[in-house]
């Protein structure tokens, strides 16, 4: 019988690991996701390299086991687990089910204890048996048929254990590994040990006498008075000890070694959970999985003269292009249904036909869109201005289920049971493979897209007045993707000369850092390569090492933090990263994005967040940083596209903190706003009870972070994160802010409340947000549904005001005949280019306009400011 190979997994360890070994992430959807992310990364590399047979993960089944019997303090010193980590412990179980990966808990054991009764019976059968866990006590477990893997600080950095490895580190066999902790304990657990004991001084006993009993039973051998003292006052301690730490190779399984057997994962199910958590780049290794789905038969009429189709009163109408970023893409051809007959127009007899064009131009003629937005800009390129659009599919299904991605049309129309339209990536392929078929193959496609979207309207429509959704949809997204679409086809005239400029200055920046730090160093080395730079700091100049990946020192952004205070190089090695990425993602990439006319045309989606707030790509320019002076400058690139021109814009000014004090209606807070005092300030006066005059930086800084804080649904662990100070410290000051804006607690308990009966939140606006986790009774997921209950209202709103204030600032140009265009929409501000004459109205009319977008209990109130790039604008 063939020798099984068995891996072991200590799931709750591991996702510690990967936890706090990767950055606090976030998904779209506010979901965390480092500790799924880092996990998923260790499994793909243990089932690549280890090729199992059979496979689990283990799990610690509660906080109480059988050894709080023995010592009621066991493991009590440990931290509570975040709720970041906690919310995403379901995640995990559903990838590992995804995998196909079996999992076992047993009440009143521990993960170890599931692992060390396995190993046990795999050794005995002289199986191959593989432990991994960050934990080192199970290094006890380790045999000639046992290895144990530990993780050490990072999620691959991977140090194994086998007998001989013990002995080389240590030298005692694995399992004197219990003795050494009985006698040195362990902090970890909360694991006693004997007082004065160290692990030099326990492994000097054992290699002299054994085991703990021999050293108790050769007392009088034991050399130095202190030492043999407290092991004669400590002797029931070290043998409880000894127990605590003594892995259960017997625990009542019922799980037998034939029922792990692993045959791989579940990839549809495996791909549904990365397109869940928006694991992109997992999901771009992923082959495309499509089911085959039996297509209903459709007539498509293929037309070279578009002016034999009788062009109804209502028709829905989509355009084919080969690429996603239709800014660019080669347009392949306009498909139009009315629901008895379809079409299909190949592009170079859309863009020669005047009737068409007058159709597409006629306002009175309403027209049904799979993506309007894209239909507008699309068609801006060949001075077709279109008119007209009443419907949007892809507007209507996000409003409708805003949690879902969607890439195609395909992808829309399931949602709404509609199977008859497959997916783009079945029709032209994905990457390398990628081709556009022959031409009925392209019209039968795009005609099929064009049917659905006329036959689901009155479906998506139905369901967005039952949900009284149809004002949102039809007021505010649907006017919103003309604006958006025109604000696209204008771009941003992007200065070449000003970015490559603002290059040589950070290039030249970067040599006089580099100078500084081999100064420091006292010799040049490649400060981008961690290898050669953690030798330099932990070795040559003797810094205190914190992480050790398997190439050697840890050098991460975080680690080096940490470091700052210890040595003025990591100061300069920190900012030189910071311009060295500045240069190469941002002047680099950039320069690739200005188009021929020499502007940037960034495309804005507006189907993608939870919350409605806008994100942009292609490239993204929210996300050009701002911290840093050097970052600012980059938006002196951002200039106008006409001579005597200027750059005006304007921002809400803690637009979120308002919709707070409306929502809530907390009295301190509406009054601060309604005296246009410092939110910020006031709140430091109230949590560390001082006058405005006793207010430092750091109290204000701090009172700022609680703010926005609570505006996201931090936690203690999230504060401590970010304000650098003890989560004990981080909780007090939440509960102080609590208490002071008592209001604003009771909106948190009522808007959980209202989340658990109605199964999801709104926005003002009447924008929604499933949580279908809110009476889940899962600690986890309802943990993180209800802090999501908390924020959704208020960013949802603060994103929904801003978008009804574009709208309402397109209309308003328009009435006043102003040659202004709106260009971007950042975070809570827009840009504008304007003729210099416009901008003293501009100063009236857009403070005006946005601040009216919506009424609230507090003023909103808009910053602006004007000059000859974006960056004067601040």
């Amino acid at each position: 019988m063939a020798k099984k190979k068995i891996v072991l997994l200590d799931g709750n360890s591991l996702a510690y690991r990967a936890f706090f070994a990767l950055p606090l992430l976030t998904n779209d959807s506010g979901i965390h996701t480092n500790a799924v992310y880092g996990f998923t990364m260790m499994l793909q590399n243990i089932l690549s390299e280890e090729k199992p047979t059979h496979m689990l993960v283990a799990w610690d089944a509660g906080k109480t086991t059988f050894r709080h019997k023995t010592y009621g303090e066991y493991k009590g010193g440990r931290q509570k687990t975040p709720p970041e980590l906690s919310e995403q412990f379901p995640y995990l179980r559903k990838l590992l089910d995804a995998y196909q990966i079996p999992q076992y808990e047993l009440d009143q054991y521990e993960a170890d204890d599931i692992i060390g009764t396995l190993s046990k019976i795999g050794n005995e059968k002289g199986d191959e048996v593989i432990v991994i866990s960050g934990d080192k006590d199970l290094t006890q477990l380790s045999s000639n048929h046992t290895t144990v893997y530990i993780t050490r600080k990072g999620i691959t950095d991977i140090e194994k254990y086998t007998p001989a490895h013990v002995m080389e580190k240590y030298g005692i066999e694995p399992y004197q590994i219990i003795d050494m902790k009985g006698l040195m304990g362990d902090a970890s657990d909360n694991i006693p040990g004997v007082p004065g004991v160290g692990e030099k001084t326990a492994l000097k006993l054992l290699k002299e006498f054994g085991s703990v009993e021999n050293v108790y039973a050769s007392l009088d051998k034991v050399s130095g008075k202190k030492l043999k003292e407290n092991l004669t006052e400590n002797e029931e301690q070290a043998f409880m000890s000894k127990e605590l730490a003594t892995i259960e190779q017997n625990a009542p399984l019922t799980i037998s070694l034939d029922e792990l057997q692993y045959d791989g994962p579940n990839e549809e199910q495996v791909k549904a959970i990365y397109q869940d958590l928006k694991f992109k780049t997992l999901l771009e290794k992923m082959a495309p999985e499509e089911a085959g789905v039996l297509m209903e038969e459709i007539t498509i009429q293929l037309i070279e003269d578009p002016s034999t189709i009788e062009f109804k009163d209502e028709m829905a109408i989509h355009i084919e292009m080969a690429d996603v970023n239709y800014l660019d893409a080669d347009l392949m051809g306009l498909s139009l249904s009315d629901g008895e007959k379809t079409y299909y127009i190949p592009f170079e007899h859309v863009r020669n036909s005047d009737q068409l064009k007058a159709y597409l131009e006629d306002g009175k003629k309403k027209k049904y869109a799979s993506d309007s937005k894209a239909l507008y800009a699309s068609l801006f390129r060949y001075g077709i201005k279109l008119e007209g659009i009443d419907f949007d599919l892809l507007l209507g299904a996000y409003i409708g289920n805003p949690s879902a991605t969607y890439t195609d049309v395909a992808s829309m129309v399931k949602d709404f049971g509609y199977t008859n339209v497959q997916s783009d990536e079945v029709i032209y392929g994905k990457g390398a493979k990628k081709s556009v078929p022959d031409e009925q193959t392209v019209a039968e496609h795009a005609g099929r897209k064009a049917e659905a979207v006329w036959k689901l309207k009155d479906a998506v429509e139905k369901k967005l007045k039952e949900n009284e959704q149809f004002d949102l949809y039809y007021e505010l997204e649907l006017p919103l993707a003309k604006v958006l679409g025109q604000m696209e086809s204008t771009g941003v005239k992007t200065d070449l000369e000003t970015l490559q400029q603002i290059g040589v200055e950070l290039s030249a920046r970067l040599s006089e850092l580099e100078s500084i730090i081999y100064e420091m160093a006292g010799q040049p080395f490649n400060i981008n390569s961690p290898k050669q730079l953690g030798e330099i700091l932990f070795e040559k100049i003797g810094l205190t090492p914190i992480k050790k990946t398997k190439t050697g020192y840890s050098t991460a952004a975080d680690v080096l933090e940490k470091l700052e205070s210890e040595h003025e190089i990591i100061s300069y090695i920190l900012t030189y990263r910071q311009l060295g990425k500045l240069n190469s993602t941002y002047i680099e990439g950039l320069t690739k994005e200005i188009h021929e006319d020499g502007k940037i045309h960034t495309r804005f989606q507006q189907a993608l967040t939870q919350t409605g707030r806008l994100s942009s790509i292609n490239p993204n320019l929210q996300n050009i940083p701002i911290r840093l002076e050097e970052g600012r400058k980059i938006r002196a690139a951002f200039v106008p596209s006409e001579p005597g021109w200027l750059m005006f814009a304007a921002d809400y000014s803690q637009i979120e903190l308002r919709v707070l004090a409306h929502i809530s209606q907390d009295e301190k807070m509406i009054a601060a706003f309604r005296e246009d005092a410092d939110i910020h300030t006031k709140t430091a006066m109230d949590v560390f009870g001082v006058d405005k005059d006793g207010v430092s930086s750091d109290m204000r800084r701090t009172a700022k972070a609680v703010n926005f804080g609570i505006v996201y649904g931090i936690s203690d662990y999230g504060l401590s994160q970010s304000l650098n100070i003890t989560r004990k410290e981080a909780g007090k000051f939440i509960d102080t802010y609590l208490a002071s804006f008592p209001s604003v607690k009771q909106y948190m308990e009522d808007i959980v409340a209202d989340a658990k009966m109605k199964g999801y939140v709104t926005t003002m606006m009447n924008r929604r947000r499933y949580l279908p986790d809110i009476v889940s009774s899962n600690f986890n997921l309802r943990s993180f549904a209800e802090r999501t209950a908390m924020n959704t209202p208020i960013q949802g709103t603060a994103a929904d005001i801003i978008k009804k204030a574009m709208i309402d600032m397109d209309k308003r140009l328009k009435e006043e005949k102003l040659e202004t265009r709106m260009l971007l929409q950042v975070h809570d501000e827009l840009i504008f280019e304007a003729p210099e004459h416009e901008i003293e109205k501009l100063q009236e009319i857009v403070p005006e306009v946005m601040e009216s977008a919506i009424k609230l209990d507090v003023p909103l109130k808009v910053e602006w400011a004007f000059g000859k790039s974006w960056y004067e604008t601040k």
